[in-house]
């Protein structure tokens, strides 16, 4: 269900892109240009534990489908960033190993033009979605498997491209990009893949070049511009402890924060976290003995961190340390990336993974109000 989410709130925030404070618009205008694309891709995965080594012997191979659609205007932040480009993306992967098989991935994302001309490109595209792994670990059938431990899985993608015209509608595409899979700690074991890949391929452009809609003074600057805000969110995880205990144990969390919208495009946030992971409770009872009383499992850390903003849409980074951690049970630190989407004005959601040192924790799954 995580990826889901993040795939539609993906869709949605770059889609339509409306701002939670955004003013009233003017009649529709035509949407920006399509373009179509169409790629072969291989590369190799990154042998990051001694645990996945035995799996690390063949180039994976695959080819992608996307379509993109250049923004032209139609909202205020598309000229903030530059004119962006948001599409959905189809890819498949062969590991060329019997224990991991194939993959099928669909995922949303934003491609950021660094540099263009009329004839050329320099892109920089991220984006997110779910991912299909039929091969998953099983103690008894593929215990092999210490990359994928659940079929469905989150996938993160980032990748820098040339496009280059071989006419006027038709395009060269060259790119370097950066593939990960992973189930953010749901099932055990979740080592996650990481695979860099090279691309080669072709785009069609429904119109090169574009003319962007003319900036709206009424609308160019957002309504909330260096005021301050509050956040109260409230977080659900699940997450299991190892491959020999499979229950799903929950995580809650609160965060409190305040904000300052700095620019157009970014959200400085300070705030308190609060948490309560009862898979620390089954850890102890297994490791704990001699009638020793257990140690409290909550924490509280204090973060800093920051919002990219697109319309309702924003990605999260966090940083934090923990001032209150009776059960060490990881690093004093800890950082979130996410994605977050605002339904209303006050009302959002967001799914962020909790990592501590690179390693993943929880998948947090949140709503909250903003003040």
């Amino acid at each position: 269900m995580m990826p889901r989410f993040l795939f539609l709130v993906l869709c949605l925030g770059s889609l339509l892109g409306r701002g939670p404070t955004a003013h009233a618009q003017a009649p529709k205008a035509q949407p920006g240009p399509l373009i179509f694309g169409a790629y072969a891709q291989g590369g190799f995965i990154i042998a990051h534990s001694p645990r996945v080594k035995h799996l690390v012997t063949a180039h994976p191979t695959g080819f992608e489908l996307n379509l993109q659609r250049q923004l032209n205007g139609s909202q205020p932040w598309h000229a903030w960033h530059r004119y962006p480009k948001v599409g959905l993306a189809l890819v498949y992967y062969d590991y060329h190993n019997r224990a991991l098989g194939q993959s099928c991935a669909a995922s949303a994302y934003i491609n950021k033009t660094i540099w263009r001309t009329e004839r050329q490109q320099l892109n920089f595209r991220l984006g997110s979605g779910f991912a299909i792994f039929p091969n998953r670990f099983d103690l008894e059938t593929n215990h092999k498997n210490t990359f994928v431990s659940s079929r469905l899985n989150a996938t993160i993608q980032g990748r820098a491209e040339y496009d280059v015209a071989l006419s006027p509608k038709v395009g060269l595409l060259m790119a370097l990009a950066f593939n990960h899979y992973s189930n953010g700690a749901t099932a055990k074991p979740n080592l996650g893949i990481n695979m860099p890949t090279l691309m080669l391929g072709l785009n069609y452009h429904q119109r090169r070049v574009f003319t962007p809609l003319p900036v709206d003074a009424a609308t160019d600057v957002p309504a909330d511009l260096g005021k301050n805000f509050w956040n109260i969110t409230t977080a659900l995880a699940f997450k299991q402890r190892n491959e020999s205990d499979t229950r799903l144990y929950t995580v809650n969390s609160v965060t409190v924060l305040a904000g300052r919208r700095m620019n157009r495009k970014s959200n400085l946030l300070v705030g308190l976290d609060g948490f309560y992971d009862r898979s620390l409770l089954a850890e102890q009872r297994d490791t704990v003995s001699g009638g020793r009383a257990f140690q409290d499992v909550k924490k509280a850390g204090v973060m800093v961190g920051h919002e990219l903003l697109f319309g309702r849409f924003a990605f999260i980074t966090h940083l934090g340390v923990y001032l209150y951690n009776p059960y060490k049970s990881n690093n004093f630190y800890y950082e979130r990336i996410g994605m977050k989407y605002h339904f209303t004005e006050r009302l959002f959601g967001s799914m962020d993974l909790k990592v501590h040192r690179g390693s993943a924790d929880a998948l947090e799954w949140k709503v909250g109000v903003k003040l």
